[in-house]
């Protein structure tokens, strides 16, 4: 779990052990970012009608450099 995290998250995973948070804490403060990050970089919510049609875990706490990211990903499609 700790590598697939780390291949979506890999800045954010970086900073948190920098920081000396341990290994479990890492994964449970990024686990569910990588999944939705994971979702916005492969393009699920490229084309939705409304912010209604979001599914309720599409949105999590994410910093700018990672809505950098996204906004690329998207510029790029």
């Amino acid at each position: 779990h700790c590598l697939a995290v780390r291949a979506v998250c890999q800045r954010e995973i970086d900073c948190d052990r920098g920081s000396g948070y341990s290994w479990k804490i890492t994964l449970l403060r990024n686990y569910w970012k990588s999944k939705v990050k994971q979702e916005w970089l492969n393009g699920r919510y490229s084309n939705i009608p409304s912010q209604l049609s979001l599914p309720e875990k599409s949105m999590y706490p994410m910093d700018v450099d990672t809505w950098g990211e996204i906004l690329e990903a998207e510029l790029e499609r």
